[in-house]
Order: C-alpha cells, then sequence, then structure tokens
C-alpha cells in the first residue's frame, strides 16, 4: 500500500541557510500549495490490476519530492542515497547534545547520588522545553503547568503558561498585577485555590483594591480577615469551586488536557486557541436571543 502523504520533515530543510537551499525551499513551498499533485503522483505509482495491501511504501509525496532532488541537482542514485543519508545525521546532531545532557544527568542522578534540580533536568527529547509539574502527592506531570482567571460570566480572562514549578503562593499577586493592568482596577472580589493562600498574599490583594479575598482553604487566615461576612466567604468559595467545571471542559472539550504541537511557542499557541474557542463558544450561549 502506498499513501500520499505523511507529515514529516522535509527534505530539502538540509540546506536552508545556502543559496541552493532557498530555491529548493521556494520549490517545496509551491509543492505545499498544491497538494493535489500527490493524487497524480500517487496514481502514477499505483499498479494496474494489483490489490492495495501490504506495508506501506514510500509515500507519494516523498517519492515526488526525491524524484525533484535528484533531477534538480543531477544526482545518481548512491549520491541521492548519500543525501538523504546526511539529512538523517543532520537530524541526529541535533539530538546528539540533548542525549548526552540526558546521560551526564543521569550519572549526577544515579550513579553520583548528586541531587538534580527539577529546573535543569531534561524529561524530553522531543520536547526539551517541558518542565516538571508536581502538585502535593498528585503523580508527576510533564509539560508547563497554567494560571488562569476568570469572571463571573465564566470567560476565560487572563491565562499564563508558567516557567518551570512555581508555587502557587508566589503566583497570586503577579495575576493580580496582570488584571489590573488589564482591566485597570483590581476586582472587589476574588477567590483561590488553597495553595494561594498566605498572609502575604491576603495583605497584598488587600492594598491592591480587593475587598473581599477567599481562599478555598484558609491556611490559617480567619474568614473576618479575608472577608465581611461567612455568607461572603461561602458564596466565593462556591463561586471557586465552579471554576473546576470551567477547567474540566476546557480539558474535555477543548482538548487542553493534552498539547499535540511542538514546541514551547506552538504549545503556547494551542493553548491560547483552546481558551479563544472556548471563549467564543460561551460568548455564543450568552448572547442573548
Amino acid at each position: 500500500m502506498r499513501q500520499e502523504r505523511t507529515v514529516q520533515t522535509s527534505l530539502f530543510d538540509l540546506f536552508a541557510g545556502h543559496e541552493i537551499g532557498r530555491e529548493l525551499k521556494a520549490m517545496s513551498e509551491w509543492l505545499d500549495g498544491h497538494l493535489a499533485l500527490l493524487g497524480l503522483v500517487a496514481d502514477d505509482l499505483r499498479r494496474e490490476g494489483v490489490k492495495e495491501t501490504g506495508r506501506h511504501g514510500l509515500p507519494a509525496e516523498s517519492v515526488l519530492r526525491c524524484a525533484l532532488l535528484k533531477q534538480h541537482r543531477q544526482l545518481s542514485y548512491e549520491e541521492l542515497a548519500f543525501h538523504l543519508e546526511v539529512s538523517a545525521s543532520f537530524r541526529r546532531r541535533h539530538y546528539q547534545p540533548l542525549i548526552e545532557r540526558i546521560i551526564a544527568q543521569t550519572k549526577r542522578r544515579v550513579l553520583a547520588g548528586e541531587p538534580v534540580a527539577a529546573g535543569a533536568k531534561l524529561v524530553s527529547l522531543f520536547e526539551p522545553h517541558a518542565d516538571i509539574i508536581v502538585k502535593g502527592s498528585r503523580d508527576v506531570d510533564y509539560g508547563h503547568k497554567l494560571n488562569l482567571t476568570t469572571g463571573r460570566s465564566g470567560l476565560i480572562l487572563d491565562l499564563v503558561v508558567e516557567a518551570g514549578n512555581p508555587a502557587d503562593s508566589e503566583r497570586l499577586l503577579p495575576m493580580l498585577e496582570r488584571h489590573i493592568a488589564f482591566y485597570g482596577k483590581a476586582p472587589l472580589q476574588a477567590a483561590a485555590d488553597g495553595g494561594f493562600a498566605s498572609r502575604a498574599n491576603l495583605a497584598g490583594a488587600k492594598a491592591r483594591g480587593v475587598r473581599d479575598m477567599a481562599f478555598h482553604k484558609k491556611a490559617g487566615l480567619r474568614i473576618e480577615d479575608m472577608v465581611r461576612s461567612h455568607w461572603v466567604y461561602r458564596k466565593l468559595r462556591n463561586f471557586r469551586a465552579g471554576i473546576e467545571a470551567d477547567i474540566s471542559c476546557l480539558k474535555r472539550a477543548y482538548g487542553l488536557s493534552r498539547c499535540t504541537w511542538r514546541g514551547l511557542a506552538r504549545f503556547r499557541a494551542y493553548v491560547w486557541s483552546s481558551v479563544v474557542a472556548y471563549n467564543l463558544a460561551l460568548f455564543a450561549r450568552l448572547k442573548p436571543a
């Protein structure tokens, strides 16, 4: 069997910074814009009367690009094989420093018994930007910690892709400062998870204009110090509990449980695209009929 196309690294990326590379890149972009050609190539590669069974052969796109590279550079089949092998060697060179880093950190941690800080560990060859995320006694996750704020409407008002695994208690005031910068003032009332609770955060929130600041877990704080009354505290704590439904929806319906795009920049783009889609859907539901 033979597929028309499989998404993979371009054969033409090898010569990226050279004049030949720029020419090959332009050819590649033209091919990317005319994918209908692949159907013609695939039809030409299929043998009449032979059933489409067995293992996948080289995709039609790869056959086309190899043929164009061979003819454009007037390569023999041996030279073409060499260039393709060099391309594979290039990819190996990309991963070699990462592999050496993993070996070094393993020797330090396992053989030498030396502690390696979580921020210094490489946990993925293919996503070297990934962080180690630990929350209490829960399982260890790999990726990036997200902090978000929402309002009474349920819309996501702000989101930060954090670097490393900062403690929640360190992030309350920076998130509040962002809110003030975006919207011109602090919210009159706010609720946060118990991990954000501290006397310093309560004082900082009050100093910035938050009248009622409720933490889900009191962490030694008195309700009277946080809010005006026990009734207000219950209302804000229930509001915070309702945010879990928004987070669950983002994970289940908008793909935020796992990012499938590669690279840190694309990770951020993936997260924000999920949030924008969620907000737009909520806009539509909130819009009066």
